[in-house]
């Protein structure tokens, strides 16, 4: 069995996030992902996600592409999350090209395309946006 990870926020859920979880999925037969905490987000990402984990978990649980979430909590787990998982490819989105290549040691290594048109930073601002209209 091909075992894949990635990693990631996925606030505000979007047609994005399920491309790259389809095409994460298109790459093994198991797929884990780790979604990063509340706590992991404000301390280390310096950002507050609109809906909390839980409901952000209950979310990824629910696409039938993702086999497994667990959380995220420290920019360095990485290698012990592709060594207790038995992971074979790790998969981010290619704005983090490069950044991950350390962990070819351990596993494939794949950055992905994002799906240009959509982020949850612009779905934010937008919002914004139109509130301030």
């Amino acid at each position: 069995m091909k075992r894949v990870i990635t990693y990631g926020t996925f606030d505000l859920l979007h047609y994005g996030h399920i491309n790259l979880l389809k095409r994460a999925k298109e790459l093994g037969d198991y797929l884990v992902v780790a979604l990063s905490t509340d706590e992991f987000n404000w301390k280390e990402k310096h950002k507050k996600s609109y809906f909390t984990y839980e409901q952000r978990k209950q979310l990824l649980e629910a696409i039938r592409y993702v086999d497994l979430v667990i959380p995220e909590e420290s920019w360095e787990q990485k290698i012990s999350d592709i060594q207790k998982y038995n992971i074979d490819v790790f998969v981010i989105g290619d704005d983090w090209e490069g950044k991950f290549d350390y962990l070819k040691e351990y596993c494939e290594v794949i950055y992905l395309p994002r799906t240009p048109e959509i982020s949850t930073t612009q779905i934010k601002m937008d919002i914004l946006r139109e509130q301030k209209s």
